[in-house]
């Protein structure tokens, strides 16, 4: 399918800049006295490298409101957890403590929107610059897909964890779970194919009129 470059209209060019906006905002704030800055920077590069070229390619290949609102939610999650680390948000410990958990959860939490985020974006390039956009092989090639980056993260994390040593404690965030490897990657799977099952029409709507207001800019 062929990605048409064209201005969008004034009214759905809004919720993109505004959603920008915040995500600027937050990372100034998350930046002030981080609990750990390299665990601050880890945590939030994808923020740091994603935003500018959401920001560069806004024209030339412009995202559906829904995509750029997930993005922007996913980001402050991320940076949540590089401010105080995963295992120590104080809304974590809240959750924990008011359930009885053993663990902060903000970590689960976190592994789940790596899912449920990404399938969007993986389903919406698939969408405009592949011949899947209507396939029945959309839906699980883009859970699949959300399942790499899982597993590719977790090997990022132990790269770090051999590179920092201890240091990188509050990166991985384990909490001291010798299966938080998996239980993440299985957090990822279930938030992806959630949003696959979820938003999978309304997604669709968007492309649809995103491709409409493409021909009449032409």
């Amino acid at each position: 399918m062929t990605v048409l470059a064209h201005p969008a209209p004034p009214a759905r060019r809004l919720l993109p800049a505004l959603s920008a906006a915040l995500v600027v905002v937050a990372l100034a704030v998350s930046a002030w006295g981080p609990k750990d800055r390299t665990t601050w920077f880890l945590e939030t590069v994808w923020v740091l490298v994603g935003l500018p070229l959401v920001v560069l390619a806004r024209r030339r290949f412009p995202l559906t409101n829904l995509l750029c609102v997930l993005l922007a939610a996913h980001a402050l999650v991320l940076m949540v957890g590089g401010h105080w680390t995963y295992a120590e948000v104080p809304a974590g410990d809240w959750v924990r403590d008011a359930f009885g958990l053993d663990r902060n959860p903000y970590d689960r939490f976190g592994h789940l929107m790596q899912g449920f985020v990404p399938a969007v974006l993986v389903r919406e390039l698939l969408s405009r610059t592949s011949p899947l956009r209507g396939s029945r092989w959309l839906a699980p090639l883009t859970v699949c897909a959300c399942l790499a980056f899982s597993a590719v993260f977790e090997m990022l994390e132990w790269l770090a964890a051999v590179v920092g040593g201890q240091a990188a404690d509050a990166f991985l965030a384990t909490q001291g779970d010798v299966w938080d490897t998996q239980w993440d990657m299985f957090c990822a799977l279930i938030g992806a194919t959630v949003s696959v099952l979820v938003l999978s029409r309304v997604h669709d709507r968007q492309l649809a009129a995103l491709e409409e207001a493409g021909r009449r800019a032409v």
